[in-house]
């Protein structure tokens, strides 16, 4: 007797034939901090898949969200035979296929990827064992029935890309490789990017900034090492994310030297292909930043999103290695955010009547992870927080808060950002647009999913700067620190560019915290940093990063708090957490609140 099965019509944007047990979730999933490389376990403590391990299973997730690193981190298990057989989205999913897609191009190994109808999506949940073939996806009932069914593929494949796009003879002059090896790899792969995507045609980009250059394991070092030693430069001005170590001194902060001399030959590889050594997740905050208008390509989630919604530059979310690529060539796909029409907001939150006196700086992480998770691959705009006058680094913790989140590359904040000077200018014209009111009462869930530490625990480690601080965080944290004394088992720790470093040294704001007793970290950021660099034996960690709040637990298996950055140095100098939740938590002027 035949199994019974159900059969799924999608599309395959990478072909290819794979079976085994289905490992599913409605919940977008980022495998940067989500997964590790190594073992292929879902590490994000939040997400119901957690404790899961995806080798030899085939993953349906809704999409990816959070980190442009998920490129990276999928590429790492195909090449080391840890990885999912199939990957099954329910929508265009960059990040993850571009992981596929480079493991195609550069190394020949691939699994297939394909995006089935929402509801057909849905229907699959329930399903135990799954077959893929092409864009077909089946169900059936036994599994030994699969047996028949090929893996991971790892023979010659024909990666021709299959589609109808405009090619001008510039971009034709790299498809025939008068640029060089690297550059000819970097256009196929930019060509089926574009086609999946739905762009026709490539345009022109002003600058680069790289977050491929963070080291996930010997996969990414060989991608950066092989473009590199094929010829690969960079035509455009290109910046560097952060990188696995602080440069100049991992090994007197104890780093393994194995760990220490891949991340270093990782960042050699990018520069000797011609990138600035600026080792920052926050861009922003360099003179070279880009202005209103400017078509960019960035990666790194935070600085996507920073990008699009403050500076109002125009860019994707652009995956790890699809970011070398752009800068090897100048040429990334028309399409997306790069279309001004393409961002327009359809969810509009509104937030109730605050004063500034009503919150305190933790107050824009919680509201950014929460309409983070609503709005999901929706661009929203925010009604309300004009009131508050909030900073550029308010903005900052909130973007990066909704970027880990949300899968949209982009928000608005009516009377604040550039793009909504008005409600109207962020919606257009547009009566598709869902309004939620919001109770301030709502964030109360995100403040109990950021404290996992056990009640009343010591605090170990202060851990400050994800995204990397700015000099005006470096100056209030020195005007908290002021004539107080940090307590003895309490590190502090802050991580900045080397940009900001410099001018904080200048100001003396470096020697002032040092006497306090911070210790200034550069290069680097939270979601790369371990033991002993983490002191051993630490086991409180409380953070004012809604970022590093939810992936750290993962990440470094410690207990967590979260906070101001006023309660962080209380913390630091009293050795205990104080549990009490801020007042706004508890504020709602609008009984009518979540009627609508």
């Amino acid at each position: 007797m035949q199994p019974r099965s159900t059969q799924y019509h999608g599309t395959a944007y990478v072909h290819g034939i794979a079976s085994g047990n289905l490992i599913a979730s409605n919940l977008e999933l980022s495998f940067w901090g989500g997964v590790d490389p190594q073992t292929s376990q879902v590490i994000d403590r939040h997400h119901p898949l957690s404790g899961k391990f995806l080798q030899d299973a085939i993953l349906a997730i809704p999409g990816g969200r959070g980190s442009c690193s998920g490129s990276g981190v999928l590429l790492e298990l195909l090449l080391s035979g840890k990885g999912p057989k199939a990957l099954i989205f329910s929508r265009r999913e960059s990040i993850l296929t571009l992981g596929v897609v480079v493991a195609e191009e550069i190394f020949r190994k691939s699994i297939p990827v394909v995006v089935l109808a929402a509801e057909d999506f849905e229907d699959l949940l329930d399903a135990r064992y799954v077959a893929v073939n092409g864009s077909t996806v089946s169900t059936v009932q036994l599994g030994d029935a699969m047996h028949s069914f090929a893996s991971v593929s790892t023979g010659p494949l024909d990666t021709t890309p299959g589609f109808d796009i405009e090619l001008p003879d510039k971009d034709r002059a790299f498809m025939d490789g008068i640029h060089g090896q690297a550059a000819q790899a970097a256009m196929r792969i930019i060509l089926r990017m574009a086609a999946m995507e739905g762009a026709r045609k490539l345009m022109d980009i002003t600058q680069v900034h790289i977050d491929g250059c963070v080291y996930t394991g010997p996969g990414s070092l060989s991608f950066a090492e092989t473009l590199r030693d094929w010829g690969g430069k960079v035509v455009v001005p290109t910046t560097l994310n952060s990188i696995s170590v602080d440069q100049r001194r991992w090994r007197a902060q104890g780093v393994p030297s194995v760990f220490g001399e891949a991340a270093e030959k990782l960042a050699a590889a990018y520069t000797d292909m011609g990138a600035q050594p600026t080792y920052t997740c926050a861009p922003y905050l360099l003179s070279s930043a880009p202005k209103r208008g400017d078509q960019v390509a960035w990666a790194e989630s935070n600085a996507v999103v920073y990008a699009n919604s403050v500076l109002g530059a125009k860019t994707m979310k652009y995956p790890d290695f699809l970011d070398i690529c752009i800068a090897l060539t100048g040429r990334a796909p028309q399409g997306g955010l790069h279309v001004e029409s393409n961002r327009l907001a359809s969810l509009c939150v509104e937030v109730p009547c605050l004063r500034e006196a009503d919150v305190d700086d933790s107050f824009y992480p919680l509201l950014g992870y929460h309409i983070g998770g609503i709005a999901g691959n929706r661009i929203p705009v925010v009604v309300g927080l004009d009131v508050l006058r909030p900073s550029k680094d308010d903005l900052k913790a909130f973007g990066a808060a909704f970027a880990t989140m949300a899968s949209a590359p982009m928000f608005h904040v009516v009377g604040v950002t550039p793009e909504a000077a008005t409600l109207q200018d962020a919606i257009g014209e547009s009566e598709r647009v869902q309004t939620m009111r919001l109770d301030l009462r709502q964030l109360e869930s995100v403040w109990k999913t950021f404290n996992t530490a056990e009640d009343n625990s010591p605090v170990d480690l202060i851990s400050l700067g994800n995204p990397h601080f700015s000099i005006a965080e470096m100056r209030r944290l020195a005007e908290l620190c002021r004539g107080r004394t940090k307590r003895d088992g309490v590190a502090v720790m802050v991580t900045c560019g080397r940009a900001t470093f410099g001018l904080a040294d200048q100001a003396g704001l470096i020697e002032e915290l040092h006497r306090f007793g911070v210790e200034v970290i550069t290069d680097t950021c939270w979601c790369m940093i371990g033991e002993p660099v983490i002191p051993t034996g630490s086991r409180t960690i409380m953070t004012n990063s809604a970022k590093y709040a939810h992936y750290g637990q993962g990440l470094t298996g410690k207990g967590f708090y979260f906070g101001s950055l006023e309660r962080c140095v209380d913390a630091a100098c009293d050795g205990y957490y104080d549990a009490s939740a801020p007042a706004f938590l508890g504020t709602c002027t609008n009984g009518e609140a979540n009627k609508r």
